[in-house]
Parts: C-alpha cells; structure tokens; sequence
C-alpha cells in the first residue's frame, strides 16, 4: 500500500475507574467501567484509540491485531482495518473482537492526523460546525434529588438542552416508578428542554407500546431500544405503533447488521458506536447508509472518540454526552471539550488528531493492565 511511514509497533493498557455510585440500566449494574487504550506508534509520533469493554480486548490486540498492523503504511486506515477483521475471523468478529478492532482503528486516525499536522476532522472533512450532544444518565439506581441535580447540571448549568434517563427497570418489572422518573424529569428540566429514554431491551412489545402512549404525555421524543434490538421486527412494528422516534444500533459490531436494521425498517435514527462498529473506518460507512435511507445517525457514548467523525458527517443528529464516559475521558486525557450550550466545537484549537494526550500521572492509580 502507498503509507511511506509505518506502524513500528501497538501497545495496549486497561484502565478500570470505579464509577461514583451505583448505577444501573433496565438490564445491567455495574460499579466500575474498564476502558482499553490502544496506541500505535509512528516514529516520534503516537496515535491513541481506546473502547470501553472488558480488559480481554487488549487480549486481542496484544495477540492477533499489533502483527497485522505493525510494519505497515499507517496512512492506508482502510487496508489495515480490513485487514484486522481478516485476522479475527476465527475469533469471532462481532463482541471483544470488534471492539479491539474499533481501538486500534481509532488510534490509526490519530497517528495518520498527528503525522499530517490536521486535527482529524479537517483530515476527514468537516460537514457542520459544530456537534450537538444531549446529557445521559439517569440511572435507575438514582433517587429523585439525585436524578434531579443531575439534569438540572445539564440543562441550566451547561445549557444542554437535551437530556435522556434509563428506564425499563429490573427487566420492565418497575414500569409504575419508571412513568414517575420520567414525570418527574420533565418537571426537572422544563418544557424547552428535549427528553429522551433509554430502556436498553428491558420492555416486552405490548408493554413497549403501552409505556410509548405515557412517554409521549410527557414530549418524550427518544425512545431508545425498547426492546432488544436483536429482534429487528419487533421493532420495525414498534415503530410503527409508537409517536416518539425509536433508535437503537449501539450493539452493531458489522456493517451488514446496520444495513439489515435499515433495511428492516427498525428504527427512526440510527445509533452506532466507533468504539464497537470497527472504529472510524467502519463508523463513516454506517453514517453513509443511514443517509441513504433519509435517516440520521447518532454516536452511541464516548464521546471524545466520536467528536472528529461525528462532525464529518452531515446527517448526524447528535451525541451522546455519557455521564461515565465523560468522567472517564476528563480524568484520564487532556484536550477534552467543553460541552457548554449543548455543542462541541471540534478541531477549532487546530490540534492535531483527536487532541486528546493520554495524563499518565493522572491515568497511573487506574491502570490494570
């Protein structure tokens, strides 16, 4: 391929930051969340990729992904992603594998932007000014004062106007609590400010539908998989039934699983996540489908690994500002961004790539691999 500078070798590390409280989903609690760093280095220059996923993703990078990368042309991303995913057949693509592709795919971004002097969205090709973000947490775990300081953090001290809370909890067995959190985030935020839930597959279809008639009482306008997504029907016929737009897409691993999402008519906006679809590379190609079906897509969660591509896209809609991943990515990395007025500006400081530095000093009492 034509890259004259070449990957000389990929590190890996895990990171794993205990989270500040309990938190929960419809399906899921967690007490922590583990982040895999990958770094790719080009002589004087390092690009950095990460995914939030168990530490075995450094597994596969460390094992089946640096021999493919190292020695060759770091400015052909596409080769080399193509490439990984050649080389994790037998593993399994879809899951840890997929996501330790995503990392490694990211750090070559970075390294490929960093050796150009660009930051990555003016490598790519900026396609709006600015990246709409929405606040996300709301976990079912949170009491009422709890859930409140938090929207009322995001709405009138960051002028965020658009906020999403978990619901669908234990499995859809709180469905009376879940209608009061959503009644009582409304009053929290207001009428101006967008409302958005997240069920994560937690609801049964008729009880889906049911809950949709009480969201839309309230101007919820988000409902994001109410059902699992692996069941691209169900949904598709959700969507016909219910007034808030349906989104899913966050667990795609492979680009034919987006495009039989489209293709089935599933959802309203399409979610995918850079640090789990096959990164950057796979990323711009699911956008691109999605726009071809007059829809728009929405970046699933880290978002300071989604600011660059999101920006390059003119169909985005917006992404996700998660509460974790934002805590996350501020304690490990310096150069994050400011989400005041409810927008990113990205690439306007001119720093190269993502602008992200890893703090090792910072990062040191985390690291677990």
């Amino acid at each position: 391929m034509s890259g004259k500078q070449v990957v000389e070798r990929v590190e890996s590390a895990v990171y794993t930051v205990p989270t500040d409280g309990p938190e929960a989903d419809g399906t899921l609690a967690w007490d922590s969340t583990t982040l895999v760093l990958a770094t790719v280095r080009c002589g004087d220059v390092s690009g950095l990729g990460y995914t939030y996923a168990p530490a075995a993703a450094a597994g596969v990078i460390d094992e089946l992904l640096a021999g493919v990368v190292t020695g060759a042309g770091v400015l052909d991303v596409p080769y080399l992603n193509e490439s990984m995913q050649r080389a994790v057949r037998n593993a399994g693509l879809p899951g840890i594998a997929a996501q330790a592709v995503s990392a490694v795919d990211i750090a070559l971004w970075d390294a490929k932007a960093r050796l150009l002097g660009l930051p990555l969205v003016h490598l790519i090709g900026t396609a709006r000014d600015d990246v709409p973000v929405y606040g996300s947490g709301g976990f079912t775990t949170y009491d009422d004062e709890r859930q409140d300081r938090q929207l009322r953090g995001w709405v009138e001290e960051e002028g965020i106007p658009r906020v999403k809370i978990k619901i669908g909890e234990s499995w859809g067995q709180r469905e009376k609590r879940d209608r009061q959190r959503v009644a009582r985030a409304r009053a929290t935020i207001g009428e101006a400010a967008d409302l958005y839930v997240d069920a994560n597959g937690g609801y049964s279809a008729k009880q889906a539908v049911r809950v949709a008639a009480a969201l839309a009482d309230e101007g919820v306008t988000w409902f994001e998989e109410p059902v699992s997504s692996d069941h691209l029907g169900t949904l598709a016929a959700l969507r016909a039934r219910i007034t808030p737009d349906l989104a899913a897409g966050e667990y795609g691993y492979t680009l034919p699983y987006f495009a039989r999402m489209l293709a089935a008519g599933a959802v309203d906006c399409l979610q995918a996540d850079v640090t789990r679809c096959g990164g950057i590379t796979v990323w711009l190609r699911a956008a691109a489908l999605a726009q071809a079906h007059g829809l728009d897509i929405s970046g699933h969660c880290a978002p300071h690994a989604h600011a660059h591509v999101a920006a390059a896209v003119p169909n985005l809609r917006h992404l996700e500002w998660f509460h974790d991943h934002v805590r996350i990515e501020r304690l490990l990395f310096d150069g994050v961004l400011d989400p005041a007025g409810g927008a990113l500006a990205v690439g306007r400081d001119g720093a190269p790539g993502l602008g992200l530095t890893l703090d090792a000093g910072r990062a040191r009492p985390y690291r677990a691999r």
